[in-house]
């Protein structure tokens, strides 16, 4: 993909309001130039997350994770950079030009953006029909009849599409598409005959968008019993490609962050039918399987997931299935037990269904405790080869379960209805094989839909001493520049850990009066110290000397680091002539912490 021009970057930088961004996924307060919350990455009792909304900064102390709005939305939207900078100039209403490029790839891009383009005008052709339209007066009273409001319809883009063959098909010519661009994106295929005609057609229609809001698809519901199949989906395409995406993730991206979970459901109702209760964190499977790659999706926001799905035979190997997709990740995963043929959007909307759903949300449990549930139910207590086959299937359920009291609860429990002693179980759980990650239909691991590297998380690390003092000195030379220049100045190479905060001083020895300002948009690493760096300056907490000291004890710990290399090099003459000078700079030490 082609780059964008600075100048893109830079506005679209001015037009954000870093303070809105992050407010959608912690509550901020104001404290003088800055503002204040709980961290968004980690869990915590008391602030140590900042922001600085006119430099569009972030930083948290806590776990250290920072850097400016670009890669907060990266971290937030599990997406790069290029998508985020798209993202954002979409939401505030900024146009995005870019350098030149190879034409190829220009002309793929252009190509793409126009099949977006056309899946959105059938999305506002379908819904205006929905909304308007006698042959769509059906639809309306089966969705009012499920309790679903026009208001959530209409947030949705619930649609209609007409009975006729060509409808869409016409209307995409006349607004100048072709019909191969209708056949790319799944909204027109060929018929027995050769002709052309509407994929969906006599159908409700469920647009379905990316995590940006942009259409790539559609779900179908047929209105008339004799219609196969029940739900159709967009075949899969250059921008569809149902594994990938999870229904109604773009507008609940916020209140997943907030709420710290997602609930997923089924179906396309299912999810309008929460919105409209107000549990906005809920996305949807669209029939299937949760993937690997839909988990992705989640684990960029939140580590905490419901199951919602329908309690029957699919729904439970739906359930089962995410188990294993999610071994390896970050995730923890309950099951809420749904009551035997209800579904979300049907229990929901019942009398009094809202809040029961969520006592039923609250009292959801742990995937392997309904997994062995389901084990032991199918158990006959009075066979006992059906109690071993129970024992064999509940074995490496029991065994993906970390050793403590969890597990020991559930062998008891399968134990007792085994009628078998816990030391058995106990054994047969220690030798059962470690279950074998989710794979493609290849046989390898499921790439992302760009086939590019997910963008790496932040993960929380903890700073060495030597890593603190370096970053405390180049913050308070932020805070009090005319004081720190000459100490920026005498930082070498020798005195920092990394060649990254030895870019930082190379940086901040130019930018020093505002390191915020003209920073390469590629330099990710850099971005997120120097907001660090910003995020930790505070005038009020330089005190005198205070520069002076902290660049002496880099002095000293450099020096220490050439002692020791003097020391395995067996170099005595210098060893004795690196000890003087060290004494020589811990008695300047002193001093100056004396002087303080």
């Amino acid at each position: 993909m082609s780059k964008f021009t600075p100048d893109t970057i830079d506005r679209v930088r001015a037009a954000a309001d870093m303070v809105e961004i992050v407010s959608a996924h912690t509550e901020l307060r104001r404290q003088g130039g800055r503002w204040t919350g709980l961290c968004p990455f980690h869990d915590e009792r008391s602030p140590s997350f900042g922001i600085h909304a006119e430099d569009k900064l972030y930083h948290c102390f806590g776990c250290q994770v920072g850097g400016d709005l670009f890669d907060f939305v990266i971290a937030t939207e599990n997406i790069d950079f290029p998508d985020a900078v798209e993202l954002l100039a979409d939401r505030y209403g900024v146009e995005i030009t870019r350098e030149k490029e190879d034409p190829q790839a220009e002309q793929r891009r252009q190509a793409r953006t126009r099949l977006t383009e056309l899946l959105e005008r059938a999305a506002v052709y379908y819904s205006a029909y929905f909304h308007d339209s006698p042959e769509a007066g059906k639809a309306r009273e089966y969705l009012a009849g499920r309790g679903l409001g026009e208001e959530i319809l209409r947030d949705f883009g619930v649609g209609y599409s007409p009975s006729a063959w060509d409808a869409l098909i016409m209307r995409g010519q006349q607004a100048g598409f072709s019909v191969a661009e209708l056949a790319k994106t799944g909204l027109a295929q060929k018929g027995r005959n050769g002709g052309m005609y509407d994929r969906f057609r006599e159908r409700i229609t469920f647009p379905i968008r990316d995590p940006r809001g942009r259409a790539v698809g559609f779900g179908a519901r047929a209105m008339r019993a004799e219609q196969k199949p029940k739900y159709l989906n967009s075949a899969e395409n250059e921008v569809f490609h149902k594994s990938e995406i999870l229904y109604g993730i773009d507008r609940a991206r916020g209140p997943m962050a907030k709420a710290g979970r997602a609930i997923v459901v089924e179906g396309y109702t299912d999810v309008i039918a929460l919105h409209q209760a107000g549990m906005t964190e809920a996305v949807g499977v669209m029939g299937t399987a949760i993937t690997e790659q839909q988990l992705a999706l989640l684990s960029g926001t939140i580590e905490n997931i419901v199951l919602a799905l329908d309690a029957d035979a699919a729904g439970r190997k739906a359930m089962l299935r995410a188990q294993q997709v999610a071994a390896g990740r970050k995730l923890t995963i309950k099951v809420v037990a749904m009551p035997s043929g209800e579904d979300p959007a049907e229990l929901v909307v019942a009398e009094g269904g809202a809040e029961r759903f969520r006592d039923l949300v609250e009292g959801a449990v742990d995937l392997p405790e309904f997994h062995l549930d389901l084990i032991m139910a199918t158990v006959d207590p009075a066979s006992p080869q059906d109690r071993d086959r129970g024992l064999a299937e509940a074995a490496p359920v029991l065994a993906e379960v970390p050793a403590g009291a969890t597990r020991d609860e559930l062998v008891r429990r399968a134990a007792e209805r085994l009628g078998i002693d816990p030391t058995v179980v106990v054994a047969r759980v220690t030798s059962a094989p470690k279950p074998q990650p989710e794979t493609t239909r290849t046989g390898s691991a499921s790439p992302r839909s760009n086939s590019e590297e997910a963008p790496p998380a932040q993960a929380a690390s903890l700073l060495s001493q030597r890593e603190r003092q370096e970053r405390h000195l180049l913050a308070m030379c932020v805070a009090k520049p005319d004081e720190g220049r000459p100490y920026i100045e005498k930082l070498e190479a020798k005195h920092m850990t990394s060649p990254l905060m030895m870019r930082t001083v190379e940086w901040l020895k130019l930018h020093l009066d505002d390191p915020a300002e003209g920073l390469d948009p590629e330099d990710r690493d850099l971005h997120r110290l120097v907001a660090a760096l910003v995020l930790r300056a505070s005038p009020e907490q330089v005190g005198t000397g205070s520069i002076r000291r902290n660049f002496m004890e880099l002095e000293l710990a450099a020096l220490e680091d050439e002692i020791a290399a003097a020391s395995a090099g067996e170099d005595a003459r210098l060893r004795a002539s690196l000890n003087r000078q060290r004494a020589e700079l811990v008695e300047k030490v002193n001093r100056a912490e004396a002087e303080v």
